[in-house]
């Protein structure tokens, strides 16, 4: 009985399990099924060990190898270059992009690319941060240090360009000027935010005529739109706009369309009313294209008046026609003064204005004739003075 107790717990292969069927025997074959069972998983387990030994080592030596051919070539040309160092200027060129070192000199570290500025999203059409109907008075003191403490991202000249997307156009803005200082410190003051907040990449030019002879506003535009175009070719939208005259409202975007665009079409002077269809005065905006379509604007109109009624002759003799916003929307108000000495309305304005087909493709762009006196880079604008001449004698009427 002992010797049966002690083969059932060894459960040797060799005793055969002995003792009666039934409980005994049957626990032995259990175990032997369990102790297979258990074998054959060992072995999987050491063989999967063994695999994944194997490609550790093939790893470790091909990077091995790799580092060892990396290094080998520096020890083989460093000492070359130090013993030898004619033998060191020569260069294979038939590799791509080979260059020749200089001779006997340390070799500057190659120029790399520095890090390239992140593209801009496109301007959106209709800008977010627009207020819409703005309050505008002329009552408070407007100093050129407050605009230029309110408008901080203004760049020297009056250039802008928005920080967070690329606009469509560059806009460049033409002000006919002189002795109007105190109207323009307003208009930068509303201007600038008005522009900034429309999304617009644009510059300010204030176009200054020299002297005390008889004003030229349209000969002035026409100055305008070649010294901005001398000073950035990439301008291709041209805001024509009086100093005196300032939007109510930010919607009225400053931006050239497919056709020629009139802004200022309800001034507070005239009850907020257009004062007839075709007027086109005050605030008007032309697209490079279009303005070289009309040959530009007149020189010939010396004084106040005629010159915007041609332009509108212009335009529409070229078969275009004028687009304008909402009258809601294209409301400006006028900065109260009397009429500027030396500019007294044109006595020939009526008839220059009848006489524009005959007289268009002569007198223009291709015609002006200035000299430039000055031209001055202000925080919120760019100053050109230029003597435009003077008017021409007119015979007495009568």
């Amino acid at each position: 009985m002992a010797v049966y107790i002690e083969e059932q717990r060894l459960c040797l292969p060799a005793a055969g399990c002995p003792g009666p069927s039934g409980g005994p025997a049957a626990a032995c074959g259990m175990s032997r099924l369990l102790g297979g069972t258990l074998e054959r998983v060992c072995k999987a387990v050491l063989l999967l060990c063994l695999l994944h030994f194997l490609v550790a080592v093939i790893l470790y030596f091909d990077v091995y190898a790799q580092h060892l051919a990396f290094f080998s070539r520096f020890s083989a040309r460093g000492p070359a270059r130090a013993l030898h160092p004619a033998a060191s200027s020569s260069t294979n060129f038939s590799r791509p992009n080979a260059t020749a070192p200089s001779s006997g000199l340390p070799e500057a570290p190659s120029a790399r690319p520095g890090p390239t500025a992140p593209i801009l999203p496109p301007c959106p059409d209709s800008p977010p941060g627009l207020v819409g109907r703005l309050l505008i008075e002329f009552t408070s003191p407007m100093p050129l240090e407050r605009v230029q403490r309110e408008n901080p991202g203004v760049l020297l000249g009056g250039r802008y360009t928005p920080p967070d997307c690329t606009p469509a156009q560059t806009v460049a803005v033409i002000i006919p000027f002189r002795h109007r200082e105190h109207h323009l410190r307003y208009w930068l003051h509303y201007l600038h935010p008005i522009l900034r907040r429309q999304r617009l990449r644009y510059g300010v030019y204030v176009i200054n005529q020299h002297g005390e002879d008889t004003f030229n506003r349209a000969k002035l535009l026409n100055v305008g739109f070649l010294e901005a175009l001398k000073e950035d070719a990439t301008y291709d939208c041209f805001i024509f706009s009086d100093v005196d005259l300032v939007p109510m409202d930010d919607r009225n975007l400053y931006r050239c369309g497919d056709q020629p665009r009139h802004f200022a079409i309800a001034m507070d002077k005239f009850g907020f009313r257009l004062p007839y269809a075709g007027y086109f005065g005050g605030v008007s905006g032309l697209s490079k294209a279009q303005f070289l379509r009309i040959n530009g604007f007149p020189n010939e109109y010396w004084g106040w008046g005629g010159e915007d009624d041609d332009i509108f002759n212009r335009i529409s003799l070229t078969g275009m026609k004028i687009s304008r916003p909402d009258i809601r929307i294209g409301r400006y108000r006028m900065i109260k003064h009397d009429r500027d000495k030396h500019n007294e309305p044109n006595p020939q304005r009526f008839t220059k204005i009848q006489n524009t087909k005959l007289t268009m493709k002569r007198d223009g762009i291709g015609s002006v004739r200035y000299q430039v006196l000055e031209v001055s880079r202000q925080p919120l604008f760019t100053n050109i003075t230029v003597d435009i001449g003077r008017p021409p004698s007119w015979p007495p009427r009568g």
